[in-house]
């Protein structure tokens, strides 16, 4: 039986390979953020960016929603993205990725924030240290709670980190003890206009009369046209043009 627009062939890398890459992918992020303490290449620069456009879309607000709107958007971003996959997609490998991948980022943030006291980390472009402005006299005057500050968001990056490649592993894990029914699991895919295929092809392949028996008195609605021909001439008129054949025969034979 061909496969139509709206299955796929649900493959051993869609079923467990996909979660368990994510989990793996996912493991080496949080290596580089919690373990060796260093940025995550590549995606500490795609940091670095949301980091920036937070701040610019903030710039209409007080400066001190604007100084906490770099790191908010830093976190927030790949926090949405996970929501978007897991909640809307229903694509735990890549909300996985990106639940671990907002830890790191959480991480690089907690680096920014303990840096308040001494501001001795590197400024791109130069300027003001956001987080010695929000924790300093002009924002919330608890520079004193920096370690705290910076503490707390690192365990709360360390905490998406694992739950991220926990949903990942136990994905893997139940796709695989999970048995394949048949020769083929199929997958109901998201298909796009062009892979739907002609609607009105569709629609004209669908059966629109019943081709068994039916019930005493049951007929057919569906109007017969010319150009049906003589074979898709409805059971309601055959009936219909046979009753008035008798009824014509028994008016002759009473008149008789």
């Amino acid at each position: 039986m061909p496969m139509s627009g709206r299955m796929r062939l649900l493959t051993p890398w869609a079923r467990w390979g996909r979660p368990l890459a994510a989990a793996v992918a996912g493991g080496v992020i949080a290596w580089f953020a919690f373990v060796a303490n260093r940025e995550v290449p590549v995606l500490d620069w795609f940091d670095l960016a949301i980091h920036e456009v937070g701040h610019l879309l903030a710039t209409p607000l007080s400066p001190l929603a604007m100084f906490l709107a770099g790191s908010v958007a830093q976190i927030a971003f790949p926090l949405a993205m996970a929501a978007y996959f897991g909640f809307r997609r229903r694509e735990a490998a890549a909300a996985s990725f990106c639940l671990a991948w907002a830890g790191t980022s959480a991480w690089d943030v907690s680096v920014y924030a303990g840096d308040a006291i001494t501001q001795s980390l590197p400024l791109v472009g130069g300027g003001e240290h956001d987080w010695a402005y929000i924790l300093g006299p002009n924002g919330f005057d608890a520079l004193e709670m920096t370690k705290s500050v910076a503490g707390f968001i690192e365990f709360s990056g360390a905490v998406m980190a694992i739950l991220g490649i926990g949903i990942a592993l136990w994905e893997a894990a139940a796709a695989l003890a999970r048995p394949a029914r048949g020769h083929a699991l199929l997958l109901r895919a998201r298909a796009s206009p062009d892979e739907a295929g002609d609607p009105w092809e569709a629609a004209a392949s669908l059966p629109f009369r019943h081709a068994g028996d039916r019930p005493p008195g049951a007929v057919d609605q569906r109007p017969w046209t010319p150009g049906d021909g003589d074979r898709a001439v409805p059971r309601a008129q055959t009936q219909w043009a046979d009753a008035r054949g008798r009824g014509a025969g028994g008016g002759r034979r009473e008149a008789g």
